[in-house]
């Protein structure tokens, strides 16, 4: 078999198309819920905890003092940005959720298609009811 016959197999198959379908609807999903987080989560957090901006929340490990963190950035100070992170992590958790939630109504939909289980078989006629019905059927054809 030649190496474009095989690759052709190898890129044909249902799992290949649907693991690229799935990559590039996660990619535009991430898109939705990095604006969700940053343009609709975080200022209503930001707002119920004083007015806090989380993406410009940063531990400066230098040693001089930046009015912002783009003016700490800019000066190449070694900084801890906890906002960004705050914000990363939300992401995270909405991704998880709403992966769980698609995944949970698949699992059921699934479920509702598979077929009833066959009826089990009935048991096998214990072996002194078989005597029992032999000698019946003697007696009758006596």
């Amino acid at each position: 078999m030649s190496f474009m016959t095989e690759f052709k197999e190898f890129a044909l198959k249902g799992n290949v198309v649907d693991l690229a379908v799935g990559v590039i609807i996660g990619g535009a999903f991430q898109k939705i819920v990095d604006s969700m987080v940053k343009d609709v989560v975080m200022p209503i957090l930001g707002k119920l905890v004083g007015g806090v901006d989380f993406k410009h929340l940063y531990l400066n490990l230098g040693d001089k003092t930046y009015e912002t963190l783009e003016a700490a950035e800019k000066a190449g100070a070694p900084l801890v940005k906890y906002g960004a992170f705050i914000n990363t992590t939300i992401d995270f958790v909405i991704i998880a959720m709403a992966i769980f939630v698609a995944i949970k109504a698949m699992n059921k939909l699934k479920r509702a298609e598979e077929p009833a289980p066959a009826p089990a078989a009935p048991p096998p006629e214990p072996e002194d009811l078989k005597v029992l019905k032999e000698i019946r059927d003697a007696i009758k054809a006596r």
